[in-house]
């Protein structure tokens, strides 16, 4: 692949993550600390992008794979997306709030799959190629989020402006890109061709059911984080938390790194154990973290991220794509993330909200505070539950090996 084109689909890797970085880690401070929202309302809205999540492998499946070219497909969603996001920006109430966002994460949550089949489409070796490009969208988010903390927007929705205006400049770019046309013929659509028979069969695999069924638990206390931990660091005190929270991304790259020397030497089951051990022990260290003398402990369990993230969830996408038949493994990668970011998140906002809702107190003056130390124990106890589960009945004797290059290669969702 010519460096030119490298370069051009790095850019729209980078304004993809940029765009979804600005907006949805600062949401939910904006909505407690300005607008006073509940928990449970601020769930429902972090929630909306499992909606998507959960709606994108119909839309992909019936709009980009057999009627339209992608890059279309990306330019009109985004344009859409970008005009969502700038009337949410304005509305002050739950009810029209939430239906724009909601409507917005039905838009962009497709795009996370268009774009990197229009990059798939482009290589001659994926498996060496998407790495490098991917990477950028890492560093997407990680520079909408130094951007928004340092300009100190996280209580304003002004975020939901710049994510609308990247996303306008990324509804135009789309239109320069390869032309990338629908590969199948516009026949009629069926659920079945998202999730063929052979891929439902994986389930009968006890394995690979209990691997299934931990994923989606473990992705219900993820929700916790994600809807809540800016609004957290924030109510604690911690200056510029947007920007300190890049700092779980930038560790993301690092462990991806690692990934394959953990693998040789742990294999499989270890290292999802790893990942869900990380996640109950970030919940601890929030929970008894503060903005003083035990900042280190906010730190280190925002710097686990990457093993959060890469040890469970990456090395998952890689056992999923071994198990699966070759020419099956793009449906079932899409039939997990409905799984685990559709269904289990989507549960996660739901349960979070209520949580939050559950410890929060309102005093005589209005002002309302949150018995944080509860609300993270809570989550770490359900993360630690998904592990004693996956760890008491997850048997898996394949050790496998993998590549620097095919850790890299794995689309990734969310970082």
């Amino acid at each position: 692949m010519k460096k030119q084109i490298k370069a051009r689909l790095a850019f729209m890797m980078f304004l993809e993550y940029f765009i979804w970085g600005a907006w949805y880690v600062t949401l939910g401070t904006w909505l407690g600390e300005s607008l006073r929202f509940s928990g449970a309302q601020i769930g429902l809205v972090a929630g909306t992008t499992a909606i998507g999540a959960i709606v994108s492998p119909f839309l992909v499946g019936l709009i980009a794979d057999r009627l339209f070219a992608t890059q279309k497909v990306l330019a009109t969603v985004h344009l859409i997306g970008g005009i969502l996001l700038m009337a949410a920006s304005v509305k002050s109430s739950f009810g029209p709030l939430y239906i724009l966002v909601l409507l917005y994460a039905l838009c962009y949550m497709p795009t996370l799959a268009l774009t990197n089949s229009l990059a798939f489409r482009q290589m001659k070796d994926p498996k060496t190629e998407f790495g490098p490009i991917r990477v950028l969208g890492t560093g997407g988010w990680i520079v909408a989020g130094l951007l928004i903390g340092e300009l100190r927007l996280e209580a304003t929705p002004i975020p939901l402006r710049v994510a609308a205006a990247a996303s306008f400049l990324l509804a135009l770019y789309s239109l320069t890109l390869p032309h990338t046309p629908p590969l199948m013929k516009a026949v009629e659509f069926r659920i079945s061709d998202l999730f063929p028979v052979e891929v439902r069969r994986l389930f009968r695999e006890r394995s690979f059911a209990i691997f299934v069924l931990a994923s989606f638990l473990i992705c219900v206390p993820l929700q916790f984080y994600y809807a809540f931990t800016n609004l957290y660091l924030n109510e604690t005190g911690v200056k510029n938390a947007a920007g300190k929270m890049t700092g779980g991304q930038m560790s993301e790259l690092f462990c991806m790194l690692l990934i394959p020397w953990f693998f040789r030497r742990l294999g499989v089951k270890y290292m999802l154990i790893a990942g869900m051990s990380a996640w109950a022990l970030r919940y601890v260290l929030f929970a008894y973290g503060n903005s003083g003398s035990a900042m280190w402990m906010l730190w280190l369990g925002i710097l686990l991220h990457g093993i959060c993230y890469d040890f469970f969830f990456v090395t998952g996408q890689i056992y999923v794509d071994r198990k699966a038949p070759v020419a099956l493994r793009a449906a079932a990668q899409g039939m997990i993330t409905l799984i685990t970011y559709g269904a289990g998140m989507l549960l996660g906002s739901w349960l979070s909200g209520y949580v939050v809702d559950l410890y929060t107190h309102t005093s005589a003056n209005g002002s309302i505070t949150h018995a944080w130390r509860s609300i993270w124990l809570v989550s770490a106890a359900c993360s630690a539950a998904a592990l004693v589960l996956f760890f008491l009945t997850f048997k898996e004797s394949d050790r496998m090996t993998v590549t620097t290059q095919e850790a890299e290669a794995e689309p990734v969702s969310i970082v």
